[in-house]
């Protein structure tokens, strides 16, 4: 029985890898922001912490809402049916564009709570002007995200990494001549690393396009526009699939920003050392994305093609390579806690050694709690996946809601501010918070792939 899973391993892990190099891309953009910025001083990092806490609530938003044209496309390419795929993509464009730009609207309208939110005062005045040149950015990442769901709905899960990892190539580049004023470049500090953000977010979307542009096979689902004749009932079909998935996604990172929130009001370096446990959980929580990914359009294949039995079949392969996956992550964080932050700051500063060295214990105590909670973080998303592959999109989006909400949010608050377990007790609660939503999405999804079964 098990290897009618095990067998399912190479052909996931070939698609879901180019789909985790480019999430991980995506990751990377924080992870070198971080490392660089973290060598000007800890409320630096800090600040790129609080502005980037507001960008994240509106990316989830846009990229859970772009998680839509994936399922309808690869529903679409089962069935044989290319004009419907191109349709998903033309209104899944139009609509992510409206929302990359209203996301960044609302964002500007929403800064100045940054000086109601008990955080510190240099910290906010530092996150302020890198805040606008970021929020910018969401529009072509959210318009990049339409062309990437689209792509990978087609099983072609190769572009967008290539689109990435040019993207990130060019970050790192802008984050050195730019926050450290190198060969004569001006020194601006955090505000050189948003720059870096925003141009490469827009490379990372023109470079996609002109792939799929030159490609013949893509050339005439990606050309040819008529942006003129939209169709209400494949707007209403996105959005009422889309709606839920960003709302879904939006509850996970919401509580993961209310973390970084409650790590302010403890102060900087508490604020500091939440921020690098964070940018490391995340890279490894990418890896759980691309399998969400690959569940999402093996998963939605087999929607078209009506064989459910095999659907079960495969998304349970894909959730056992993700545990196995997880756990090799949990020794990971386990052996290298203590190490793992001292990349991210200068041990040898002589001005910031005490600030420096309280961040890198801090930092270690959360890698802890997160090498537990590695397995339920990776399942929980790989089953979303799944469930967004089966359209199933309104009672996951509850069970997010109180696993986050009404178990995660009440203990990081509790433990967090009102015990000596201070940041530890935050990330205690972000445990509880994703083991509750992993157990309970996988009950939903064994009723549903059984249900589908019984009355096929």
């Amino acid at each position: 029985m098990l290897q009618s899973y095990t067998r399912e391993f190479r052909y996931n892990i070939r698609l879901a890898v180019p789909v985790i190099t480019g999430m991980l891309g995506h990751s990377f953009v924080a992870f070198a922001d971080n490392i660089m910025v973290g060598q000007l001083g800890t409320a630096e990092l800090a600040a790129v912490s609080l502005g980037n806490s507001f960008v994240f609530i509106a990316m989830s938003l846009g990229i859970g809402f772009s998680t839509a044209i994936t399922p309808l496309v690869a529903e679409a390419d089962g069935a044989k049916d290319p004009v419907a795929a191109k349709h998903a993509l033309k209104h899944g464009l139009v609509l992510c564009t409206i929302l990359g730009l209203s996301l960044f609207g609302i964002i500007l309208l929403l800064k100045p709570l940054m000086y109601h939110m008990d955080q510190p005062e240099e910290v906010v005045i530092l996150a302020m002007p890198y805040l606008n040149l970021v929020a910018f950015s969401l529009v072509p990442l959210v318009m990049f995200q339409a062309f990437k769901q689209f792509s990978e709905g087609l099983s072609q899960t190769k572009y967008p990494m290539f689109a990435t990892i040019i993207a990130n190539v060019v970050n790192v580049i802008i984050n050195y001549l730019l926050i450290f004023g190198a060969f004569g470049f001006p020194k601006l500090g955090i505000i050189g690393a948003a720059i870096g953000t925003l141009a490469a977010r827009i490379i990372m979307l023109l470079y996609l396009w002109y792939l799929l542009q030159i490609k013949p096979k893509f050339h005439d689902y990606v050309s040819g526009f008529n942006f003129k004749q939209l169709s209400g009932a494949v707007i209403r079909k996105i959005i009422n699939l889309g709606f839920p998935s960003a709302l879904q996604m939006f509850f996970e990172v919401m509580i993961f920003t209310v973390a970084i929130w409650l790590s302010g009001v403890l102060g900087k370096n508490p604020q500091a050392a939440n921020q690098i446990a964070l940018n490391l959980s995340s890279m490894t929580f990418m890896f759980g994305m691309g399998l969400g990914v690959a569940a999402m359009i093996r998963v939605g294949n087999q929607m078209g093609v009506k064989n459910y039995f095999d659907l079960r079949r495969i998304a349970r392969s894909i959730f056992l390579l993700t545990m196995f996956l997880q756990i090799g992550f949990a020794i990971l964080f386990l052996l290298g806690r203590y190490w793992l932050p001292t990349l991210y700051l200068d041990q040898n500063d002589p001005v910031n050694f005490a600030d420096n060295t309280e961040v890198m214990v801090i930092a270690a105590e959360l890698l802890l709690v997160s090498a537990f909670f590695q397995i339920s973080d990776g399942l929980q998303v790989v089953i979303l996946g799944a469930l967004r592959g089966l359209q199933d999109v309104k009672i996951p989006t509850f069970i997010t809601f109180i696993a986050y909400w009404v178990v995660g949010f009440p203990i990081c608050y509790y433990l967090g501010l009102h015990t000596p377990l201070k940041s530890t007790g935050i990330w205690i609660g972000l445990l509880s918070g994703l083991t509750a939503s992993a157990i309970m999405l996988y009950i939903r999804f064994n009723y549903m792939s059984k249900r589908l079964i019984a009355i096929q």
